[in-house]
């Protein structure tokens, strides 16, 4: 992992860190959601294992260092502080919410205990790495919501940000329930089916569609899927139920879904080919899905791009990673942030869930219900192996199900409750005092 893959003011601070004596004080950072994005009532938690392939592999070469040792906000740093970057590795530990948890307004993420460069280095990867797949899984999670058990496949690696993140895009879509990717590298990677149609270069490519046709059922089989609307959806129907069997079924791209989607359904159950299905593809979210199936659409599968792969309508998650606790010679020192909107509370913490409510606890409390945040990497080494991506899914699918429906439904509701515990609350007093009324004089 690139060391310099992180904003300069990361190692600028660790810099100043090392230069003011501070280096082996321990401090813990927490990862927390401020706010959730417009028009959700939940996150899904998602991003983990890119979390910890970070931590467990952050580095500086040779060259990195020799670049920071030119930069004129390192003149001043000592020779040793290099010395440092040379021998850096994470030696601390992470606490994380496992993915595929439903997360809400006020609660913590993931936390990092290490010495203080070591948690504060991280900052700018993990705020980036997990707030993407969780924004990806959670639009997920909406669109194959409004699907009513119809497919959900994830086609948005040419509208991603980037080639990289249209593969973590589609590892978390598929964690938020969509049924495939089109992206082969994540079905390489992750495991994921991968599925595909053909192009509206495949039919224009041939003198007339019915040899299109012809050469892609003969080349697929049973696997293949005819794209409807190159020219006119109709008359491409027939063109397909006249070839009858091996076939997947159809995909329209384009035109009124309703309508065509009627024509086509009448025209393959007419030819006997009441199994082949019909997908639909093209500017689609969970708005317009819902839309479709309420007016009896008679569509099997969706093709979900832009939407999904950038979280279009949320595309950034109010997420913070800050100070809250420190801990030096043994004696800790609780650390928050009092700016008018952007507050922070301070301690260590953990989530308690339980049927009606979560609780925000100081870590190590003892409250009701299930436990969120566990330990993932302890003294710089991984626990255990991290859940593979057919739990996180599952865990997803049964969590989201357990919400109750008006969390469920698409259109904002009154938010699940989240509240402090009385020791949490208590050390929120006790640490705003403590801090305001030894702040020095201006």
């Amino acid at each position: 992992m690139n060391g310099l893959l992180t904003d300069l003011y990361e190692l600028t601070m660790a810099a100043g860190y090392f230069q003011a004596g501070k280096a082996a004080e321990v401090a813990t950072f927490e990862f927390a959601i401020r706010r959730l994005p417009p028009n959700r009532n939940y996150v899904l938690a998602a991003g983990l294992p890119e979390a910890v392939d970070y931590l467990l592999n952050l580095s500086f070469t040779a060259e990195e260092i020799d670049y920071l040792r030119g930069l004129a906000q390192f003149a001043r740093a000592p020779r040793e502080f290099f010395d440092y970057l040379r021998d850096f590795r994470f030696t601390g530990d992470l606490f994380a919410v496992p993915e595929g948890t439903p997360l809400f307004a006020g609660e913590p993420l993931l936390t990092v205990r290490a010495p203080i460069i070591e948690a504060q280095l991280p900052e700018t990867y993990l705020l980036s790495a997990v707030s993407f797949q969780t924004l990806v899984a959670s639009k997920a999670a909406r669109v194959v919501a409004a699907a009513e058990g119809r497919s959900v496949i994830e086609f948005g690696t040419r509208r991603a940000h980037t080639p990289e993140a249209g593969v973590l895009g589609a590892r978390a879509a598929y964690l938020g329930g969509c049924a495939a990717t089109s992206n082969a590298l994540a079905g390489f990677r992750f495991s994921i089916p991968v599925a595909g149609t053909a192009g509206h270069s495949w039919v224009m490519s041939f003198a007339c569609e019915d040899g299109a046709f012809r050469k892609l059922q003969s080349a697929l089989g049973e696997n293949a899927v005819q794209l409807l609307d190159t020219y006119d959806v109709a008359q491409a129907a027939r063109r397909v139920a006249a070839l009858g069997r091996p076939l997947w079924g159809v995909r329209i791209d384009s035109g009124d879904f309703l309508e065509c989607s009627r024509q086509v359904r009448a025209i393959l159950d007419e030819a006997g080919l009441q199994e082949a299905r019909i997908m639909v593809s093209g500017d689609l979210d969970e708005y317009r899905i819902r839309e479709l199936l309420a007016a009896g659409a008679p569509i099997d599968a969706f093709g979900v791009g832009t939407q999904i792969s950038v979280s279009a309508d949320a595309p950034s998650l109010s997420g913070v990673y800050k100070m809250v606790e420190m801990e030096i010679g043994g004696i800790k020192r609780y650390t928050a942030k009092y700016s008018d909107d952007k507050s922070t509370i301070p301690g260590a913490k953990q989530i308690f869930r339980d049927v009606a409510r979560d609780v925000v606890a100081r870590s190590g409390e003892c409250g009701r219900g299930e436990a969120l945040l566990r330990p993932v990497i302890l003294g710089g080494r991984l626990v255990e192996p991290l859940p593979a991506l057919e739990q996180a899914r599952e865990r997803a699918r049964e969590s989201v199900a357990r919400l109750s429906p008006a969390l469920r439904q698409l259109e904002t509701t009154d938010p699940w409750p989240v509240i402090y515990s009385r020791e949490l609350r208590a050390l929120m007093e006790q640490t705003r005092a403590n801090l305001m009324g030894t702040a020095p004089a201006s």
